[in-house]
């Protein structure tokens, strides 16, 4: 596991701590949690069905009115 010493500075009511390019992690969000004394934050890894509707193109076509019927009763 590589480590690194870095700065931790104020950001307004937060402390922050710059990521080396190193050692960023992709995206734009990530999980942050306490272990102990350990702060550990992970990359949040894309859902494979979200991967997947990202790649779709949107649909064009018109789709015809459907009318919503009520169900029939059922005798039980």
């Amino acid at each position: 596991m590589e480590k690194r010493r870095v700065k931790l500075f104020r950001n307004g009511r937060n402390q922050a701590v710059r990521i080396p390019r190193e050692l960023e992690l992709p995206g734009d969000e990530a999980i942050l949690r306490r272990e102990g004394n350990q702060i550990i934050l992970e990359a949040i890894r894309p859902s494979p069905l979200l991967a997947l509707l990202a790649t779709l193109q949107p649909i064009e076509d018109d789709f015809p009115e459907i009318s919503d019927r009520l169900p029939e009763p059922v005798d039980v």
